[in-house]
């Protein structure tokens, strides 16, 4: 439940504009955000958020330039940059061959 009083955060996802509010996670905020994972396998395949505790390590981004932070065990906060490698590949990917 939220009311008028409630801290709100904006925060930048994959280059995507974000509002969460106070005491959200970053996995949360990906969620969210509907970001498709933070990382890709070595076959490819998306990556996300699986334990929720920072045991597994996959939810590895990087926030304000800083790399594999784990989005489950950080909290939201004004202004943050989030990047997931997911969204790294992606963008890689469009670009093969361009000059």
């Amino acid at each position: 439940m939220s009311n008028a009083s409630t801290t709100r955060f904006h925060l930048v996802i994959d280059g995507r504009s974000v509002t969460v509010e106070a005491g959200t996670t970053v996995a949360a905020a990906l969620v969210m955000a509907g970001a498709g994972g933070t990382r890709r396998s070595v076959s490819g395949e998306a990556r996300a958020v699986l334990c929720g505790m920072g045991v597994c390590q996959e939810c590895r981004v990087t926030i304000d330039g800083r790399a594999h932070v784990l989005a489950c065990q950080t909290l939201c906060r004004e202004g943050q940059v989030v990047c997931t490698a997911a969204a790294a590949a992606a963008a890689d990917a469009t670009t093969v061959g361009v000059r």
